[in-house]
């Protein structure tokens, strides 16, 4: 029988206020690239900002040069994280994370409810009536997801107080991201690019549409032909190179913040699509659990940088104009993508 390009189990019968640091960019990105620039300066750097805000941040007098002849140095993106204070950063909230325990550890997800908010709260209440516990990673297709869910078709796992069909969000209106913050680079997928909350997202003014992309780490809502098929008892993340063109066409819940590594390494299926063909293949799920149910002794101490900071606007231009003895011509953009996000350990 043929197997959809991303299929989900037969279907059978809040997140915490952002702090006031998190909005002092949102509305102001040409002073937050311009606060950008001078922390590039800071750090002994050369890191224009942003291309918009560049022709305020340039001089035509002859750049000054750390050694005989040589460029001043440019901040690396280790630069930038090493410099980087505590206001640049936010915790993971407990409300709106889950950790996946796997044989071989933990693989941590932040939700975004404000992307999926009737898909994100399906997802939390399979997770509290524990409904992932004991099923399987059933796909590694290579360069593309791997997928979790309900190996039995036949006589799939109850869903217990969950819905069994969630009307598909695969955009949601401009208004819902907050914190957008635009990125200047050019796009093929949207007309306009850029981050909001932690996650690499489209947007069209002219509609007023605002969606996750499909980067590496990010998790979807596994579904069949019908837009409103899926109900997040199958979930996949990203393990390859960035499939785009599913923008728009997947409901996306979330991103692994941590534990990748354990998704894309895991063997690659040999049936068709990279699904396991026999139950020997599959990886257990040992539990699925918010972090907020997690003794706070067990929890996983991660924050992520503030993507509306000053400094996370360093972060992504340090990346687009790499510089040091290695880089021989700077590319002058990075694709969305390629953005990272930094993830750290607490007091780290």
């Amino acid at each position: 029988m043929p197997v959809p390009p991303l299929t989900a189990p037969t279907p059978h019968p809040a997140r915490a206020a952002s702090p006031q640091a998190e909005a002092r960019c949102a509305r102001r990105t040409t002073g937050c690239t311009s606060r950008a620039a001078a922390l590039a300066l800071a750090l002994g750097a050369l890191v224009a900002a942003p291309a918009h805000a560049a022709a305020s941040t340039t001089s035509s007098r002859p750049a000054a040069s750390t050694a005989k002849g040589a460029p001043p140095a440019k901040a690396t993106l280790s630069d930038i994280i090493k410099a980087s204070t505590a206001d640049d950063w936010r915790p993971l909230d407990p409300e709106r994370t889950l950790y996946m325990e796997l044989p071989a550890g933990r693989v941590v997800i932040e939700l975004a409810p404000a992307f999926a908010p009737r898909n994100v709260a399906n997802i939390e209440t399979l997770a509290r009536e524990h409904y992932y516990d004991g099923l399987a990673v059933l796909r590694s297709q290579d360069n593309f997801v791997a997928q979790w869910g309900d190996p039995d078709e036949a006589q799939p796992k109850s869903l217990g107080s969950a819905k069994d069909k969630v009307a598909a969000e695969f955009t949601v209106p401009m208004t819902k991201a907050q914190h957008f913050v635009r990125q200047p680079d050019v796009d093929g997928y949207a007309p306009q690019i850029g981050h909001a909350d932690g996650f690499p997202a489209g947007r069209d003014p002219k509609t007023g549409a605002t969606w996750l992309a499909h980067c590496y780490g990010m998790v979807g809502v596994a579904r069949d032909n019908d837009s409103d098929s899926g109900n997040g008892s199958g979930l996949y993340a990203v393990s390859g190179h960035a499939p785009r063109q599913l923008d728009r066409n997947i409901t996306v819940v979330g991103r692994v913040v941590s534990g990748m590594a354990l998704l894309t390494a895991l063997p690659r299926g040999t049936g068709p699509l990279g699904f396991y063909e026999k139950p020997e293949q599959y990886t257990t799920i040992k539990t699925v659990r918010l972090a907020s149910e997690v003794p706070e002794a067990e929890r996983s101490r991660l924050e992520v940088m503030r993507t509306d900071s000053a400094t996370y606007a360093a972060a992504i231009e340090a990346q687009r104009n790499r510089g040091g003895p290695w880089t021989k011509v700077a590319a002058g953009y990075i694709d969305l993508c390629n953005a990272p996000i930094p993830v750290r350990e607490q007091g780290k």
